[in-house]
């Protein structure tokens, strides 16, 4: 299962660039001194130059977050998904087909550089490439169940994460009150989501499936990080990748479902579930911005988090969820 650091710990305090290079060199690599820091606020991610080799891809595991079985999910689910030539990048084996490595106190994988563009989706082409690609991931995800990995669903993305809020101190104490009502409020709605959309089928998910995961190349888009999979019903998938207006929704999610259909049947049921799980989401990264606020990156990083003004906007926020969940979904037929 996934769990959190304990308050008033630096997780990764002694990951220095000489601890990076010497665990990569413990595989047997030989570093040529190239570090990278690249965009990573949940794990350490460093590309690693490689002497007469093309450089790697180093994550180390933010401690206590995931048990190794869980991690060990992971990568199992990417090469699954490699065996049946899908575009994702997989941890590299490299020691008695081990994917999972230990250096001090750090948990690591190491994969190959996955070059590639920051995606643009424009026209129907590119939605309808990006609705095959999610199909096939979900056909393969749908063979079999996460046991170490926990489900996105009512509990883990909405009650626990706002218990978690509302019992450590974050929220001011005039914005306490409003805020549980509101988010209490915004939760039912959700549950009443979930009944319409008739207990969809689970299914092993990218669980994080928006823009920043995804890397496009002359041959498509390609999946780099599925550090966030878990099980979930299948809109999970679909709904971060829709912009815009209601219109301009309604078309992008026609031409995905049209690329979707070719390899996966999707439950028309569960697009009641795209702002349930919109409103799921926006509750669980306040909950996952406090949980890591001791971590130093945080503060520097989301400097706007935690005070009167950012409580007051999820405030409103939750409210126009709350009247979004009480309109019809959206309407896909063309």
């Amino acid at each position: 299962m996934e769990s959190m650091n304990t308050p008033k710990t630096k997780p990764f305090s002694g990951l220095t660039p000489d601890c990076v290079m010497n665990a990569i060199e413990s595989l047997g690599f030989r570093c040529d001194g190239r570090l990278l820091a690249l965009n990573s606020y949940e794990n350490r991610v460093y590309q690693v130059g490689i002497e007469d080799n093309p450089p790697l891809v180093a994550k180390f595991y933010r401690p206590d977050r995931w048990t190794d079985e869980a991690i060990l999910e992971e990568h199992g689910f990417l090469h699954e998904l490699a065996l049946h030539e899908l575009p994702v990048v997989t941890p590299l084996t490299i020691t008695e087909d081990q994917s999972l490595y230990q250096f001090e106190s750090f948990r690591f994988a190491v994969f190959p550089k996955q070059a590639g563009r920051a995606p643009e989706l424009q026209g129907r082409e590119h939605f309808e490439q990006m609705g095959r690609l999610i199909a096939r991931i979900h056909a393969v995800g749908g063979l079999k169940r996460y046991r170490a990995r926990p489900a996105i669903n009512l509990e883990t993305f909405g009650k626990e994460p706002l218990d978690y809020l509302l019992s450590n101190g974050f929220i001011p104490p005039d914005l306490t009150e409003p805020y549980r009502s509101v988010a209490c409020h915004a939760l039912e709605r959700v549950r009443l989501c979930y009944e319409r959309s008739g207990s969809p089928a689970l299914l092993r998910l990218h669980g994080d499936c928006y823009l920043g995961n995804i890397l496009w190349t002359d041959d498509g888009p390609h999946f780099v990080d599925f550090d966030d999979s878990r099980t979930g019903p299948a809109i999970q998938d679909l709904w971060m990748l829709l912009a815009g207006e209601r219109e301009d929704r309604e078309r992008q999610l026609f031409d995905l479902l049209t690329g979707y259909q070719c390899f996966y049947e999707l439950d028309r049921r569960e697009l009641h579930l795209i702002e349930a799980l919109r409103t799921l989401r926006l509750i669980h990264y306040s909950a996952w911005l406090a949980r890591r606020w001791d971590d130093p990156a945080f503060p520097i990083a989301f400097p706007w988090f935690n005070n009167a003004r950012y409580w007051q906007d999820r405030i409103l926020e939750l409210r126009e969820q709350i009247a979004l969940m009480d309109e019809p979904p959206l309407n896909v037929i063309s």
